[in-house]
């Protein structure tokens, strides 16, 4: 079983702008850590240099301790499930699960004591005999997973396993994914994924890329830490942005006054609101931006609150999402409301800004700290 070590690693092709660069990240033995971003952020390139698939143009790559820069993938005692099955199809579930044991002269005895093993946890073993075809999606991606659990190896990677599924199954599997790390909780699980909601539910912590020109401004990690961590403090607007569905609600502003514990901004369409966040670094005139998730903002007047008008509405049962004008700022503006709440689309409605969810982000598009109260956030975040 092995931990997992980047230090400082880059990857770039050719003579074209890295990649990936400057990734620092200790995974540690047993813990499960997702890669998430935008497209094109390099999150499966970064996967692919610890399988040993890519070549890393700089810095050091050690699992257990070791350097691994230029060990072969097959002796760096990972195990890899792609997003595609590639399973044989001429070959029965048992002999594509069995294949890798047998190239690595395995026991029979051992080989076929494994197979089942892994069939009993991932519900296979009435289906070891059937070709993949004679299979759903969701039993094929299991059979992809039990080929990499009978290896037993100290490091598991996972590239999007799930995307070919859908929702029921990708749900299914998502449990089953969890459970199997549970299982094997001594080996290290790196899982690659566009789905915020894998990210947010199997992670114990998440590595967040960047893409574009913040990759060479920057480095390639905008914020890594805990799924709440990134939700209730993100770092900057990118991280705020990016972590959430419907993601933040950011209204443009001016900063006016402020202490150590709230600050007074001004936004664009006029209006005055407060921020439980620490000013004292802002200056009176300086250009901010208050951000508040949808789930946090509420349909109703409070002791601060905007007006806006109703575009369009998205009925869930549960919940409704109302999306509000903006003017002239961007997105429309988002509030998560009750499931039987009405508003048409013309309406005025007031949408109350609770001061201790209101994050805010100066010029730079950094977070300024925020100083809600203990009792207003997870005990594991207050310390």
């Amino acid at each position: 079983m092995a931990n997992i070590s980047l230090k400082s690693v880059c990857k770039a092709y050719g003579d074209h702008a890295p990649v990936i660069r400057h990734v620092d990240l200790d995974i540690a033995q047993g813990e499960f850590c997702v890669f998430v971003g935008p497209s094109g952020c390099g999150k499966s390139t970064l996967l692919r240099t610890i399988a040993g698939l890519e070549d890393i143009t700089s810095g050091d790559l050690m699992i257990g301790g070791q350097r691994m820069n230029d060990v072969a993938p097959a002796q760096r005692g990972v195990a890899m499930v792609f997003q595609s099955y590639a399973l044989f199809p001429h070959m029965t579930v048992y002999e594509n699960m069995a294949f890798g044991l047998q190239l690595a002269k395995t026991p029979k005895a051992e080989i076929d004591q494994r197979v089942r093993a892994a069939s009993d946890i991932l519900q296979l073993g009435p289906y070891l005999g059937r070709l993949p075809k004679a299979l759903s999606g969701g039993q094929r991606q299991r059979v992809a997973i039990g080929r990499a659990i009978v290896r037993e190896p100290g490091v598991f990677l996972f590239d999007e396993p799930l995307s070919n599924l859908d929702a029921a199954l990708r749900v299914q599997t998502r449990f089953e994914i969890a459970k199997i790390h549970r299982d094997f909780g001594r080996a290290s699980t790196v899982y690659v994924t566009h789905d915020q909601v894998e990210a947010m539910t199997l992670a114990d912590r998440i590595l967040l890329l960047n893409s574009g020109p913040a990759v060479a401004k920057e480095g390639s990690v905008a914020q890594c830490g805990s799924p709440l961590e990134l939700y209730h403090r993100p770092r900057n607007l990118f991280v705020a942005g990016f972590i959430g569905s419907p993601k933040m609600n950011f209204l443009p502003g001016t900063f006016v006054s402020g202490t150590e514990s709230l600050a007074q901004v001004k936004l664009a369409g006029g209006e005055t609101v407060q921020a439980a966040v620490d000013a004292r670094s802002l200056r009176a005139g300086q250009a901010i931006t208050v951000g508040i998730r949808p789930e946090h903002a509420r349909m109703g007047t409070g002791h601060q609150h905007i007006v806006r008008e109703v575009q369009w509405q998205e009925r869930l049962g549960e919940s409704t999402y109302l999306y509000l004008n903006s003017g002239d700022i961007g997105d429309p503006l988002v509030v998560k409301a009750e499931g039987l709440a009405v508003a048409q689309p013309g309406n005025r409605v007031p949408m109350a800004l609770p001061e201790q969810h209101c994050h805010l982000f100066d010029d730079n598009g950094l977070a300024l700290a925020r100083t809600v109260r203990e009792a207003d956030i997870p005990v594991a975040l207050a310390a």
